[in-house]
């Protein structure tokens, strides 16, 4: 039996604690225990499992996360994403603890860009604004002036002076897509989220065939070939309203397929189609990353009280004013 120092020696390698569970325990009943008890909160993205889902406090996409961690007065924050979202929510609750169930759940997009390298882009171009999508690190962040969410970001980048120079980080995608509907020609960082660029539109053209009636519906961090044709682009709580709203009965959806989990839950009556991916031995369109956290994880995440998020306050204070600023222009936004 592992005991809780060995597991807390692997957790960098393992990222997340590998202890045994007791066999036959109730791990909803466990969690919901020490939830209160600890008072704690569970955030959860939409791209997480059912089950993690279902057990949240407070389920989002990244700008209502943000939201919900500025607001909680929770003593920890258990949060159910990838690093760089838990790592918002100890910039925004520097006194809270936060934790995150597998410390290994990361981001290919975040991992596409460094707080180094855009420095380095920014002494390239030292009249622009540096805005970043909030799929980054703090490293990130810390050298920005404005975070955005694929929310709010045509909002705040059209409340801008139409002459201000913009460096966009880190994804293309997104950054094309605002580039085109905004009329703008920010200078946009090559990176990408792998989830979204393996749509394949020759596979969805396939079951646009097959299902003339359904809408396709994308993320906009799909490739520009897949948003030419999609019936509606949104972010993640944007097209699941699409979904909730809509007098349409199909629907073909090419974002991460954890959201379908609440599509379902709030329109039961609607046909909901993962678009199709270039990978035909998978036809799924999970993120790896976010699946790392399970509940056994929670569960040992929330009894342990780690992994815990920590960071150099220095960072923290320079990663908080862009995000705060984020939250102030995004005020209208529901």
């Amino acid at each position: 039996m592992t005991t809780l120092e060995e597991a807390i020696t692997l957790l960098p390698t393992k990222g997340y604690l590998n202890m045994d569970i007791p066999e036959g325990l109730n791990l909803v009943d466990e969690i919901n225990r020490m939830r209160k008890e600890k008072n704690a909160i569970i955030l959860a993205h939409y791209y997480q499992t059912g089950d993690i889902q279902d057990i949240s406090d407070f389920l989002g996409d990244s700008l209502q996360l943000a939201r919900a961690a500025g607001k909680t007065d929770a003593d920890m924050i258990v949060f159910c994403g990838v690093h760089f979202m838990a790592e918002t929510a100890k910039i925004l609750n520097p006194a809270k603890k936060v934790v995150l169930p597998d410390l290994l759940a990361g981001c290919s997009l975040a991992d596409s860009c460094s707080g180094e390298r855009l420095r380095d882009l920014k002494k390239q171009h030292p009249d622009a604004i540096v805005i970043s999508y909030i799929n980054c690190d703090s490293g990130v962040k810390a050298e920005s002036d404005i975070i955005v969410t694929s929310s709010n970001a045509g909002h705040i980048i059209n409340s801008l002076p139409e002459e201000q120079e913009i460096i966009f980080a880190p994804d293309r995608n997104l950054g094309r897509y605002i580039n085109q509907t905004a009329g703008r020609s920010m200078i946009l960082w090559d990176g990408a989220c792998t989830v979204h660029e393996a749509f394949s539109l020759e596979r969805i053209a396939q079951q646009m065939l097959e299902y003339p009636k359904a809408k396709l519906i994308a993320h906009p961090e799909a490739q520009k070939p897949v948003l030419q044709v999609a019936d509606y682009i949104g972010s993640t709580a944007n097209l699941l309203n699409y979904v909730v709203d809509s007098d349409s009965r199909e629907f073909i959806v090419a974002t991460e397929e954890g959201i379908l989990h609440e599509m379902r839950k709030r329109a039961p009556d609607k046909t909901l189609i993962p678009a199709l991916t270039m990978d035909e031995k998978c036809n799924c369109s999970e993120c790896h990353f976010m699946k790392l956290n399970t509940m056994e994880k929670l569960y040992l995440c929330m009894k342990y009280e780690l992994p815990e998020i920590l960071m150099d306050e220095e960072v923290r204070l320079k990663a908080l004013r862009p995000i705060n600023k984020m939250l102030e222009l995004s005020k209208a936004i529901k």
